[in-house]
């Protein structure tokens, strides 16, 4: 009998050093082609399909290949394997039909599920906060509210009435599980009326009705630490949505959200703010109060200074949330020109331009200069 079976490397079409991968490639490809429910009632594409998979279930085998390639098909009667085709042999059907037609557990080969659906891990939720700039540079400590669905405790989260809510799955008979037989291909499928559990809900729990969950608030207190931006993640883990069937919880994102500031503007580690002055302070040089977030600064401005200019006061920014220290703060300056002058000021001005020289000539600006005013 043997001597009418044709090569198991022909079968398959590859090479008699092709790998593993190459050889389980070859066989889902022919396992696509000529599988019976792609070729119903065509005697000669199930009698293929056989031929394929018993030539894989040898040649994916180390011991019975070695046998194989040394002794042909006489060789594999020490390994007790019979002449035809015989599904119960193969051990990585499920992964290679599985993934083709969503059979899940093929042959019986697959693990059972006893009755109980599978553990679910519960859903990660998000919540905004909104925090001010003030907290960004001393970092708090907040309380929050999270609202949540949590397991139903009347029913301990099987949404059934816990005297007799609860009765075995007429489809499955608590098996949790139908089995089909399918030509020759014996496969499993979890049962579409329990979901997998075996039991269904005769009578629902009054307190969850049946949902398996009830709503709650869970009161969570959250560290902010100082440095944080808009757009940063702070995980809280699993206080996000309840699992199921014994499932852990999910995760609990809070996403910081920083209010814009009246006077100071971030810029990474940075703050920056305007400073409005004079004509007089501005050539004559002047001191300015500023009130930071550290307390009252006193902000030397040079004379002659020039709208646009920039005075650093260090250590005055945004700690470092990853590192330590602190950015620093930029003080812009911005000279006003009065738009309406008094007639004694107006004098005093016309005094001024006449000892001043004139500048209204245009004049080219050096590329330094211009480099440096394109980042400003």
């Amino acid at each position: 009998m043997n001597a009418t079976k044709r090569d198991y490397y022909e079968v398959l079409g590859v090479a008699r050093d092709c790998d593993d991968p190459g050889l389980k490639s070859a066989y889902r490809k022919l396992a696509l082609k000529y599988h019976p429910d792609r070729n119903p009632n065509d005697q000669e594409a199930e009698e293929k399909f056989k031929e394929a998979a018993e030539a894989y279930s040898v040649l994916s085998d180390p011991q019975k290949r070695a046998a194989y390639d040394r002794y042909g098909h006489q060789g594999l009667q020490g390994f007790g394997a019979s002449p035809g085709f015989d599904p119960s042999q193969f051990n990585d059907f499920s992964d290679i039909l599985g993934d083709l037609f969503g059979f899940g557990d093929l042959f019986g080969t697959g693990a059972r599920r006893g009755g109980r659906s599978r553990a679910q891990r519960g859903e990660d939720l998000r919540y905004d906060l909104e925090i001010s700039l003030e907290d960004v540079l001393r970092g708090m400590s907040v309380e929050i509210q999270v609202p949540r669905l949590d397991p139903c405790s009347q029913c301990q989260g099987t949404g059934a009435d816990r005297t007799d809510g609860l009765v075995s799955c007429p489809m499955c008979h608590g098996r949790g599980e139908v089995v089909y037989q399918q030509s020759f291909l014996q496969i499993r499928r979890t049962c579409s009326q329990c979901g997998g559990r075996g039991q269904i809900i005769r009578r629902a729990c009054p307190q969850c009705r049946g949902e398996r969950q009830v709503r709650s608030e869970r009161k969570l207190r959250v560290t902010i630490p100082a440095g944080v931006e808009t757009g940063t993640h702070l995980k809280l883990s699993r206080e996000g949505q309840s699992g199921l069937n014994g499932g852990p919880a999910g995760d609990l994102y809070v996403v910081i959200k920083v209010k814009d500031h009246p006077i100071f503007e971030r810029q990474g580690e940075d703050l920056h703010c305007a400073v409005p002055i004079n004509i007089a302070q501005a050539a004559l040089g002047t001191e300015v109060n500023l009130l930071t977030f550290d307390g009252l600064e006193t902000v030397k401005i040079p004379e002659g200074v020039q709208t646009g200019s920039r005075i650093r006061l260090k250590n005055l920014g945004v700690p470092r949330l990853q590192g330590s220290g602190r950015g620093d703060m930029f003080v812009h300056i911005d000279v006003k020109v009065p738009s309406k002058l008094t007639r004694e000021q107006r004098k005093l001005f016309e005094q001024l331009r006449q000892t001043l020289p004139e500048e209204n000539e245009p004049h080219e600006k050096s590329l330094l200069d211009k480099v440096k005013n394109y980042f400003m």
